[in-house]
């Protein structure tokens, strides 16, 4: 926390939205901030002088204005500034020159200022007030993993009282993350767990407090979609020391077509950096979907689990559990750094146990099969006769982890006094 006065990065197409930027700089003001204002417009002039003008936008992504202008496309135009608007704020932000970014915009806005978001670190505020905040328009591996969103609601064209009190909110948000956000980086190296609640997974109660004792600092990841997107980016990042990969149920929410989804990236930012891991099938049994919207025809009749009323999960069928094992093997095969795979034989999630509504053994035994048929060496597969949330499973990733350690392939923890 800072009582220093933030400078905040605002960004708009101030040839279209001279009004609405010009009215939340005075809100930013008024709370003792400062403002530089991005112009991302390409074709208007704008009515006012921003401080970083589109000019240097676009020289920041290696262009010129005009050539920008000469794409003669507006979305090929607004990508190009885009590259240009992220290279400068980021450049801004790793000097001192910015403490936060608000964006505001519609879909092009938007567009925009989902790339600037992305290329500014976690830690550094970063708001976006949209017309489409939380539309399903927005692709979830675009969303950067701190993004906060508010809803511009009456926000298309021109100010008026509703308008008025979304640019305020976005104001006073931006402001207050400046002033009461700790330092996001770690003194300690940084191990990230994949999981879902501890009703279905329970192994992050052991492994948090043991990894913790071990000098390392532990971040658990909600695998319901963004959760994993976020892990996948920061381990892009180089965030990582190690990850513990071990909810995968992401990972077959996009094979079988759930909203509920990382994208098809998931589970292969930590093997492209090389980021040692020890993955597990926690959860890779279920299809996710909304709760409160119908089953679709293919799942009636299968095994339901409503876990709330957002989120519930029927059961995979034995060959759909075979192509999310394939899935699996394929992913862990381009992986660059150490890999171990953890196979519980006797259940990965808790509703899956006997007497639970998902209990399926054939299931789980076709699974195994065809993992052992797909995973190939270097990676290591470790099968186990327990539950994942046995104290056994979380006994053997430690006993890898702390293997790995020992031959140098993971930084040694920060000694605790």
């Amino acid at each position: 926390m800072t009582t220093r006065a933030p400078h905040i990065l605002v960004i708009g197409t101030c040839d279209t939205k001279a009004d609405e930027l010009l009215f939340i700089r005075r809100c930013i003001e008024a709370q003792g901030a400062t403002v530089s204002m991005m112009d991302v417009g390409v074709l208007g002039s704008p009515a006012f002088a921003p401080e970083l003008p589109n000019t240097e936008v676009a020289a920041a992504g290696g262009r010129t204005l005009a050539e920008i202008t000469a794409l003669g496309d507006e979305n090929a135009a607004m990508a190009a500034m885009a590259e240009g608007a992220a290279a400068l704020a980021l450049r801004l932000h790793l000097q001192g020159d910015i403490q936060g970014m608000l964006a505001l915009g519609g879909t092009m806005g938007t567009d925009l200022a989902l790339d600037v978001a992305a290329a500014l670190p976690i830690g550094c505020p970063k708001l976006l007030l949209s017309t489409v905040a939380f539309s399903h328009l927005l692709a979830p591996e675009r969303i950067a993993p701190d993004l906060t969103m508010v809803l511009w609601a009456g926000g298309l064209h021109g100010l008026n009282p509703i308008c008025r009190a979304s640019l305020s909110q976005a104001a006073g948000a931006i402001v207050g993350a400046c002033r009461s956000v700790t330092d996001a980086t770690s003194a300690a190296p940084m191990v990230a767990i994949s999981s879902l609640g501890s009703s279905c997974l329970s192994y992050m109660k052991r492994l948090k407090p043991a990894l913790e004792a071990r000098g390392y600092d532990v971040a658990v990841f909600h695998c319901t979609g963004m959760g994993g997107h976020a892990l996948e980016a920061l381990a892009r990042q180089g965030r990582f020391a190690a990850v513990l990969d071990l909810c995968l149920q992401e990972l077959g929410n996009e094979a079988h077509g759930s909203v509920v989804t990382s994208g098809p990236d998931r589970l292969e930012g930590a093997g492209a950096m090389g980021i040692p891991q020890i993955v597990a099938p926690g959860g890779l049994d279920m299809i996710d979907q909304q709760s409160w919207k119908p089953r679709r025809a293919a799942h009636e009749g299968r095994p339901y689990h409503a876990h709330n009323r957002l989120i519930g999960s029927v059961l995979m069928s034995a060959d759909e559990r075979r192509t999310a094992a394939r899935l699996v093997g394929d992913k862990l095969a381009k992986a660059r750094g150490p890999t171990a795979f953890v196979l519980p034989r006797g259940g990965i999630e808790a509703w899956d146990r006997p007497g639970e509504p998902l209990h399926d053994a054939d299931g789980l035994s076709a699974f195994c099969a065809e993992l052992r048929a797909h995973l190939r060496a270097p990676v290591r597969l470790v099968e186990l006769d327990a539950h994942i949330n046995d104290a056994a499973f979380t006994d053997a990733v430690l006993e890898i982890f702390d293997d790995w350690v020992a031959r140098g392939s993971i930084a040694p923890g920060r000694r605790l006094s």
